[in-house]
C-alpha cells in the first residue's frame, strides 16, 4: 500500500497507523501480537504518547504493506515540527543568565504558561539586558499585567517607553 507522504508531514505517525488499522478493520491488540510487540506499545504510539523507532516502523510497514521507511519518515517530520514549535515560543536564551532559573532546567520552561513567574523573577533579579529580552519576547502590555497582578511590589517599568 502506498500513500502520499507529503500531506501527512508533521502528523504523528501513530495517528496514521490508527487510521490504517481502522481502514483494514484490524484491532490493535491482535496486530501488535502478530508483529511481536506489546499491545501497550502500539496503543501508546497510536495515541501519540510514544515515538515510533525505526525497527518498529519497519515491522509495521512490512505487516501493512506500506512503502519501506514511510512511517519513519513521518516520525522524523513530526519531530521536526515539534522542535520548530518549541523554538517559536522561546526567547533568545543567550540574553538570559541560567542562574536566574537555578531551580529548573531552562530548556524545559514553558514560556507561555509560566510567563507571570518568569517576568516577576527577571524583574526582581535580572539585569537590563534580560528585561529588554522579555520586553521583546512578551511585549510591554503583557509584562505590565503580570507585574501589576504580582503580590510582590514594587516593580518598575521604564515609563518613557512607548506603549505597544
Amino acid at each position: 500500500m502506498s500513500f502520499e507522504l507529503e500531506k501527512y508531514k508533521g502528523i504523528h505517525p501513530g495517528i496514521i497507523l490508527e487510521r490504517l488499522l481502522a481502514k483494514k478493520e484490524i484491532s490493535q491488540r491482535p496486530f501488535a501480537l502478530s508483529i511481536g510487540e506489546h499491545p501497550q506499545t502500539i496503543n501508546a504510539i497510536t495515541k501519540g504518547r510514544r515515538s515510533l523507532n525505526t525497527a518498529l516502523a519497519l515491522k509495521i510497514e512490512a505487516a501493512l504493506g506500506l512503502e519501506e521507511g514511510s512511517l519513519a519518515f513521518l516520525q522524523t517530520f513530526y519531530e521536526i515540527a515539534e522542535e520548530k514549535k518549541k523554538s517559536l515560543h522561546t526567547p533568545n536564551l543567550s540574553n538570559l543568565r541560567k542562574s536566574l532559573f537555578w531551580d529548573t532546567d531552562i530548556s524545559k520552561i514553558n514560556w507561555d504558561k509560566q510567563y507571570r513567574a518568569i517576568i516577576q523573577r527577571v524583574y526582581e533579579r535580572g539585569n537590563e539586558t534580560e528585561k529588554k529580552e522579555l520586553e521583546t519576547f512578551y511585549g510591554l502590555p503583557k509584562i505590565r499585567v503580570a507585574l501589576e497582578n504580582s503580590k510582590r511590589k514594587p516593580y518598575t517599568i521604564n515609563k518613557n517607553k512607548q506603549k505597544t
